[in-house]
């Protein structure tokens, strides 16, 4: 049994990860700064089993009475969102790349014995593809981009396809947005101020999420919750580009798995993992199921054929070395996690913010 902190626990991914650690009979305390972005005005902390510290990242001294007697740490204090981090660079950076700094600089004279941080697949941009001849491509690219153009996807130099592949670890990070570069801030502060203070470090790279508890009035967060948004307001959910880009959809509770077993599996010290389900699928084909789900299928989703500036066409997980080094297989069927997330949805009410989000990009030229 440890005493464990989780920086913004309150979250979805937190409150998962809580419960988990929970179940396997640890304590628990969060420190959380519950902004009404994600929580919404009236948020109410989580209490069941755990200690709430409200307090901030950045602020080393609610930082350093939430390590008071703990033994680990899990890292999930960030401001999440890719279109957004565009624009909101100074929050964006300060929240997760200095609030990162403030943590490690206080586990100087706190150190404790392992820290597990949150990455994201977004450090990857573009993910791995195959050209013609058979050879991986790392550092694919897609020509500036104008509405309405017929080929969205990545080219070789002599302009025929490249086939995505599932994306491993070892590929170079491409960061395409302010948020990739945060996140992979984060990582690099993990592992650099890890091993000279004895904390062992370790990073998730975390594909996209999804699953009960996701904030719902958030119209920067991930995209099944703002589909599912849309969806409650009998609105179309909207899809940039034609709706043809594929990714890794791994469901809050396999994701809680595989925080709490890097936080203890010995192997997983040093390590960089891809979490994911290892199964991809086109947005649009998922904006159709969760309607599905919903009992909304007379709403078809609207395909805008532009695209937002630092979004990526194909990313999704390569499992193997996560499979290899922490045993972590993905276990949700989507199907029946898609259902579950619908009738959670069901019994809620959600502010569609969507529109002014998109608004917001539009008016900086940030939506190509």
């Amino acid at each position: 049994m440890e005493n464990i902190l989780i920086t913004g626990g309150a979250g979805f991914i937190g409150r998962a990860v809580a419960a988990e650690l929970l179940d396997r009979g640890h304590r628990v305390r969060i420190l959380d700064s519950l902004i009404e972005q994600v929580h919404g005005a009236d948020a109410v902390p989580p209490t069941t089993g755990v200690e709430f510290l409200r307090g901030d990242v950045r602020d080393g001294d609610a930082v350093s009475r939430a390590l008071r007697g703990v033994d680990s740490v899990i890292h999930l204090a960030a401001e999440v969102g890719v279109g957004q981090s565009m624009y909101e660079v100074e929050r964006y950076t300060s929240a997760n790349d200095v609030g990162t700094a403030v943590l490690f600089e206080r586990l100087i004279d706190q150190p404790v014995r392992r820290v597990v941080t949150a990455s994201s697949m977004s450090i990857y941009g573009e993910g791995l593809y195959r050209d013609v001849e058979g050879n991986a491509v790392e550092d694919a690219e897609r020509r500036t981009l104008h509405d309405g153009q017929v080929c969205w996807d990545p080219l070789d130099a002599d302009g025929r396809p490249l086939a995505p592949i599932a994306t491993p670890e070892w590929k170079r990070p491409s960061l395409a947005s302010i948020y990739a570069l945060n996140k992979y801030v984060q990582e690099r502060t993990t592992h650099i101020m890890s091993r000279p203070y004895g904390i062992e470090g370790v990073c998730l790279r975390l594909f996209n999420v999804y699953g009960p508890g996701q904030a719902l009035s958030n119209p920067y967060t991930g995209v099944l919750a703002i589909f599912a948004s849309r969806l409650l307001n009998g609105q179309q959910p909207l899809i940039f580009e034609d709706g043809e880009q594929r990714r890794d959809f791994v469901h809050v509770d396999d994701v809680a798995r595989a925080f709490a077993d890097a936080l203890f599996l010995p192997q997983a010290a040093g390590g960089t993992f891809n979490i994911g389900s290892g199964q991809d699928r086109s947005v649009t084909e998922v904006a159709v199921e969760l309607a599905r789900a919903m009992g909304k299928n007379q709403i078809e989703p609207q395909i805008l054929g532009k695209a937002r500036i630092g979004d990526i066409r194909h990313c999704f997980c390569d499992t193997r070395l996560a499979d290899e080094r922490l045993g972590f297989q993905a276990s949700r069927d989507f199907g029946e996690g898609l259902a579950e997330l619908a009738q959670w949805v069901a019994e809620r009410t959600a502010v569609d913010r969507v529109d002014h989000a998109r608004a917001e990009l539009e008016a900086r030229g940030l939506v190509a």
